[in-house]
């Protein structure tokens, strides 16, 4: 059975899209964050950030993250991460790219 996230990127589950591309897709959150909070995906499934072996993959998910700011109004700032299998929080079992912005966020780590 196909995940949640392959199923949005072929269409036959819903999402709000933001922005698509042949091999990349971003679409709102379901559970939002902060008042933008948008998942950059790849349309083929790669369970994480530990199995992308594929350069021009990734930089088309950071073009499509920096896109999905620009779309969204996010010009004064925003952050992207990514969650990395269990221990690094990740749900979802295909990696995806959190845009997450729309108000002033705080540190994650101490500086």
């Amino acid at each position: 059975m196909k995940c949640v996230f392959c199923r949005i990127a072929e269409g036959t589950a819903p999402a709000r899209v933001v922005f698509e591309s042949p091999r990349v897709l971003a679409f709102e959150d379901l559970h939002p964050q902060a008042p933008v909070h948008v998942l950059v995906v790849p349309r083929e499934h790669v369970e994480s950030l530990w199995e992308l072996e594929d350069a021009g993959l990734a930089g088309e998910l950071l073009l499509a993250a920096a896109e999905v700011a620009r779309r969204k109004g996010l010009e004064r700032g925003f952050r992207v991460l990514t969650n990395a299998r269990g221990d690094g929080g990740q749900e979802v079992a295909h990696l995806h790219l959190h845009v997450v912005g729309g108000r002033r966020l705080g540190r994650m780590l101490p500086s």
